[in-house]
């Protein structure tokens, strides 16, 4: 009887049909509006000896990867450029020499250059700048030394200077770094308490770092919007808030200046929340009397797919008691957390994704007191994403929303990817979980199915018998038109028990 269950799983095993399994000629018809898996690369490295940092450039569609190598005994790490053409073919490769002690902290794109930022490992105040154009492949160094302490959070570029907000002691200021002349400075403009909220847009068509920030008394919030030149000076402040109960919590700026539009998210008491959405347009300007036109709220309860996440009875039974609520003027608040995307212009205005999070805690037995616990902080899990459509006055014009599944990480950051389907009509959003890529096609407010996925291929091979056992560090880009990348490690198993670990890119096309 044991032989006889041995040899049934073994040939489950080699049919493909094993959990887990995905043998070439074992996969499903794929669903309706599924992507295809075009191009594929590999890479001979390994998840415990390498870190790839992978940037799609859109501008020529090209990739970027900047590759670092631990040493196998002793020594330092070796950085390596590469870049990619769009059939996923190598262009050139160039070493980078990287001063000892020094680790990579961030890196961005402007247009085709690149910009690697390391600091050192001992002496967070020494900065050293690797911009690379990737189109000839020549590096210029550049080295700082801003004598202040500092932990870097983010980083753009515009014109050449780069713009990294970065946290001293208690507040939040941004690091303006000009890799012409070799100077920095810190910007006075943007000096805030390390709880505020600060979103920031390299806007190229205005020519103009545009920053908005989160202030509050400690029973309202308001936002303040700040438009600072390529080389740091000041252009223009003002403050835009709510004149009702409602605070304003955080948003992001349209590009360009002949439609400076505002969407962000409001709360009615708690800062920690989300109640609903706002939008206005700055360009409007104020009134005769001095006020500025109100600002357009759209509560959560409002939008037609904003709780698509809940069964329908669960749903039903949340909008009844709002409804209720309501219509005895009574506050219904909602208990929602948003990461906002940066907008993206459509040509009826710009499309607003929005990912909804929750923080995760581990709790264990080994706290003070007889009921005592502790909390240990394990990362977010964003639910689903809100996608909203509005014209260039901020009129909400349609709202979906994409239902996640197993999406947890360490730290904040976007999940799920977004591009306009040729139609320029239609969008597609996509994220990687594991050996799947999942996706949802949003047309409007139409209803469209949130479960949809297709196995991420590990070979373009018709007839190739093997599956990938094992994924880490995936995530996938937008990269030009329809097309995405996937990527991360992979151990892939082949028939005959052959296996390889590699570094993958696969690109990702939707019609």
């Amino acid at each position: 009887m044991i032989r006889t269950l041995l040899s049934f799983c073994w040939l489950l095993l080699w049919s493909g049909l094993h959990p887990g399994a995905g043998w070439a000629q074992a996969l499903p018809a794929p669903p309706p509006d599924a992507p295809a898996q075009t191009a594929r690369v590999e890479l001979d490295l390994q998840s415990s000896s390498s870190e790839v940092q992978v940037l799609a450039i859109p501008e020529d569609s090209s990739i970027v990867l900047l590759i670092e190598k631990e040493p196998t005994f002793a020594g330092n790490s070796t950085f390596t450029f590469h870049k990619l053409d769009q059939q996923l073919q190598t262009r050139w490769t160039k070493p980078l020499e990287v001063p000892d002690r020094y680790y990579l902290s961030q890196i961005c794109n402007e247009g085709t250059m690149v910009y690697a930022l390391f600091h050192d490992d001992f002496l967070s105040n020494k900065l050293w700048v690797a911009a690379l154009n990737s189109r000839t492949g020549e590096v210029r160094t550049t080295s700082y030394d801003t004598k202040l302490v500092h932990e870097a959070i983010s980083m753009k570029a515009l014109e050449g200077n780069l713009f990294v907000t970065v946290q001293i002691e208690q507040h939040l200021t941004v690091l303006l770094l000009n890799l012409r002349s070799g100077e920095f400075t810190f910007l006075p403009a943007v000096y805030e308490p390390a709880e505020s909220q600060l979103t920031f847009l390299a806007d190229s068509l205005a020519n103009q770092v545009k920053f908005v920030v989160s202030q509050t008394n400690g029973l309202k919030s308001r936002l303040q919007v700040k438009q600072i030149s390529p080389q740091g000076q000041l252009l223009h402040s003002e403050f835009v808030q709510a004149e009702s109960n409602r605070s304003l919590l955080t948003a992001q700026l349209s590009p360009g200046d002949s439609s400076r539009l505002m969407m962000g998210t409001y709360t009615l008491r708690d800062n920690r929340y989300s109640q609903g959405l706002f939008a206005t347009n700055l360009t409007l300007g104020l009134t005769p009397t001095g006020a500025r036109p109100p600002l357009r709220f759209y509560d959560f309860l409002h939008l037609k797919h904003f709780f698509d996440f809940m069964s329908p009875n669960r749903q039903a039974r949340l909008r009844q008691r709002g409804a209720k609520r309501q219509a005895a003027a009574r506050e219904f608040r909602l208990h929602y957390r948003l990461l906002m995307h940066d907008l993206i212009p459509s040509p009826e205005g710009y499309v607003l994704v929005a990912e909804v999070y929750y923080p995760q805690y581990r709790y264990n037995g080994y706290g003070f007191g007889v009921m005592g616990s502790m909390r240990n902080f394990d990362g977010y899990r964003t639910t689903h994403a809100i996608v909203c459509g509005f014209d260039h006055s901020g009129t909400l014009l349609w709202d979906n929303t994409f239902v996640l599944k197993n999406t947890e990480r360490y730290r904040l950051e976007e999940t799920v990817r977004l591009r306009p389907l040729p139609d320029n009509r239609r969008y597609a959003l996509t994220y990687l979980d594991e050996h799947r890529i999942h996706y949802k096609i949003i047309d409007r407010t139409a209803a469209s199915p949130n479960d949809l996925q297709v196995p991420l291929l590990t070979t373009l091979k018709p007839g190739v018998k093997e599956k990938s056992t094992s994924t880490s560090h995936t995530d996938m880009q937008a990269w030009y038109g329809s097309r995405f990348l996937a990527f991360g490690y992979q151990h892939v198993r082949g028939s005959g028990w052959n296996g390889r670990d590699v570094f993958f890119i696969n690109t990702v096309d939707f019609n």
